[in-house]
């Protein structure tokens, strides 16, 4: 089977008296625009997404007949958890981690990264609470906007730094 585009999310369909077959992807995976996977019960799904990166979350529908669904399993990983943070070191953490051209996802309160020792243990020893966790990450941070100072302008992070002091 050829999948295309997304047809939409098991959370806003009715789901009821149909089966859901779950193709499950890593965290990394849910951007590429080429693969082949196989479903929970064995279906081979083929992803082509051409014209644009299909940016797949949790319970997107892939195939969907009258009683039968293939949708997204994202799958958990081991993660570092940044929690308790202030604006200031929030700003300070997000820098840290770009600097780094590390993917960043949020939660509720909480930042997201992939785990990685180097980064775990700098950041440990700067003070901030970080936890080892298994966890989905599912809401990627993202911006558009170049961090870095350019002919003697302040760069982004400065800027961020003079409005939370």
């Amino acid at each position: 089977m050829i999948v295309q585009q997304k047809s939409g999310n098991i959370h806003s369909v009715n789901t009821a008296n149909k089966t859901i077959d779950y193709v499950a992807f890593e965290w990394y995976e849910t951007n590429k625009r080429i693969q082949i996977k196989k479903s929970a019960a064995g279906r081979e799904v083929t992803l082509k997404f051409m014209s644009e990166n299909p940016c797949l979350t949790q319970g997107d529908i892939l195939f969907e007949e009258e009683d039968y669904i293939i949708a997204v399993e994202v799958l958990p990983c081991e993660c570092m958890v940044v929690s308790h943070l202030n604006m200031f070191d929030t700003a300070s953490v997000c820098y840290e981690i770009g600097n780094k051209h590390l993917p960043l996802f949020i939660e509720n309160n909480d930042l997201l990264v992939p785990y990685e020792k180097p980064l775990f243990t700098m950041l440990k020893a700067q003070g901030y609470v970080v936890k080892l966790e298994q966890r989905k990450l599912l809401t990627p941070l993202r911006t558009t906007v170049s961090p870095h100072a350019h002919s003697g302008g302040e760069s982004l992070f400065t800027k961020i730094m003079k409005l939370t002091s």
